[in-house]
């Protein structure tokens, strides 16, 4: 009970900018973005041993949805997420997956994060990292709309046309392209169409329990010096799956171990790491141009 009180003060001066200082926040330098999707369960050590990790690593943590498992009840976030990651609460900020809707209205993730989960009913939202635009989307679909003539992708474009930063990341949970058990989610292509119009640097997604990153890409899955980089980050915690159909522009997958995704993003650049559980070697890292957004 006290720890969830002192959680939710950090929280709330965080919201209100009085800077009460939580442990973990970058002081200065350029932001730093960590995360993963696929999180917690009672029975495992993989979202343990990842919240350790984030223990260590300063910055704003996102999440890839599917945070609390089985089925993202009030319960599963106060007894799985809540003991491990539920220790970066106040420097989270969350996206939904589609186990978090096997609770109706995923009221267990609206419960537990509040108004840091985005708008109750719609779960995407967007906010500033230093000059970067950063848009956490639901894709959901069959609950929220992921169409074109969407409710979300008109607040996207919209949003998109109003946003002075040309620096943009995206995240959220179903990837549009995947190696993994899942595999590829046409659904959410006009997130990308939207994205790759405004020249979106980065997205990020869950749903496979596994890393993969692919090179620069159109929404077509053609190869471009102008599109987007994607990488998978299923490895929060829940059980590893292993690859299946390898899909063009995939570059670098792991399907071995737990770990967290951390980029540093610069105003032109953006570095890249997959950081592992202790105890394991793979790792991924880059340097990536940014930001070339016309004004």
């Amino acid at each position: 009970m006290l720890r969830r009180l002192l959680r939710a003060c950090a929280a709330a001066a965080v919201l209100l900018g009085i800077g009460l200082p939580v442990a973990g926040v970058a002081a200065a330098g350029d932001p730093v973005l960590v995360g993963a999707g696929d999180i917690a369960t009672c029975g495992g050590s993989g979202d343990a041993a990842t919240a350790a990790l984030l223990a260590g690593i300063p910055g704003t943590v996102f999440t890839a949805g599917d945070n609390a498992y089985p089925d993202g009840s009030p319960a599963n976030y106060q007894d799985c997420y809540d003991p491990t990651w539920g220790a970066a609460f106040a420097r989270t900020r969350p996206s939904l997956g589609n186990h978090d809707y096997a609770t109706s209205g995923a009221a267990g993730y609206f419960g537990y994060f509040g108004s840091r989960g985005g708008p109750a009913g719609k779960g995407y939202y967007a906010y500033n990292l230093g000059t970067w635009r950063i848009y956490v989307l639901n894709s959901n679909c069959a609950r929220v709309g992921c169409g074109a003539t969407s409710a979300q992708v008109r607040w996207l474009k919209a949003d998109l046309a109003a946003n002075p930063r040309r620096c943009i990341l995206a995240y959220w949970h179903h990837p549009l392209f995947s190696s993994g058990f899942h595999g590829n989610t046409a659904a959410v292509r006009p997130f990308w169409d939207a994205l790759y119009a405004a020249r979106a640097d980065v997205v990020i997604n869950g749903h496979d329990h596994d890393y993969e990153r692919f090179s620069r890409q159109t929404p077509n899955g053609s190869r471009s010096t102008h599109g987007i980089m994607e990488f998978v980050a299923g490895t929060g915690g829940a059980e590893r799956r292993p690859f299946f159909t390898i899909r063009a522009n995939s570059v670098s997958r792991s399907s071995t171990t737990f770990g967290v995704l951390k980029l540093t993003l610069h105003p032109g650049s953006y570095d890249w790491r997959f950081v592992p559980q202790a105890g394991m070697s793979f790792t991924d890292g880059g340097t990536g141009k940014a930001c070339t957004r016309r004004a």
